[in-house]
């Protein structure tokens, strides 16, 4: 394990977590916010990271899933404790007492929950430092300093929509701060798609009610926003 003081990159969404180190391009690691049993076994287990891909298989037919966040917002800190600990120390194998903490949080996100994030941060990992900061204005400062002399930039300003796994923002970003004020949020997101996929095809075929892993592998492989509707279709 790292003992060099590191900048720990963070985006805990509610269906997936991609963390890595700063300066890199790419997460080093992208894995499902949850932990998941299957019918044949009591114990809940970490399901394998999406990325970076591990030879082991594991059974995640009509498996049942606990998830820390509900609709964005952080519900059960203790869950969310033993998914980053395994992160940090498996798949990341950083010292969080010799690093610090970028951490992505949801726009509007109660004080409450706030402080639980503060806790888990500081009295449970022991984190040197922590920054919270939105997507939006986290993507605006990305696209701004990778396009120095683009539209964005000299206008300093964008628009930007964020459709995670359970609502989508449309958040406007004036010099890499959010206006909050203008924020329009729906509840509707990847999770609500994989739903209707998986009620989709157990109307037409066979019941995959509760094949969520399957269903949103499927989703994420084979699914795309049509260009051409009467084409696809035709296709189809």
């Amino acid at each position: 394990m790292s003992t060099t003081t590191n900048v720990v990159v963070l985006d805990n969404g509610g269906g997936l977590v991609k963390a890595g180190l700063g300066g890199e391009r790419d997460p080093s690691a992208i894995l499902p916010n949850c932990l998941f049993r299957s019918p044949s076994s009591k114990k809940w287990l970490h399901p394998n990271p999406l990325y970076p891909a591990t030879d082991s298989e594991q059974d995640l037919t009509s498996a049942a899933v606990r998830r820390p966040m509900d609709r964005g917002y952080l519900i059960n800190p203790d869950l969310q404790r033993e998914i980053w600990s395994h992160l940090f120390s498996s798949i990341l194998r950083i010292n969080p007492a010799h690093s610090s903490l970028l951490l992505t949080e949801p726009l509007f996100t109660l004080p409450s929950i706030q402080r639980s994030i503060d806790e888990l941060v500081f009295e449970d990992f022991n984190f040197k430092s922590l920054y919270v900061a939105d997507s939006p204005s986290l993507v605006h400062l990305y696209e701004a300093s990778h396009r120095p002399n683009g539209l964005l930039s000299r206008a300093q300003c964008s628009l930007v929509v964020d459709s995670g796994f359970s609502f989508t923002h449309a958040s406007p970003v004036f010099q890499n701060f959010t206006l909050n004020y203008a924020v329009k949020r729906i509840d509707l997101g990847g999770k609500a798609l994989t739903n209707y996929l998986k009620e989709l095809v157990s109307f037409r075929s066979v019941n995959v009610m509760e094949e969520t892993f399957i269903i949103d592998d499927v989703k994420e492989k084979l699914c795309f926003v049509s260009l051409d509707v009467p084409r696809d279709l035709q296709i189809a």
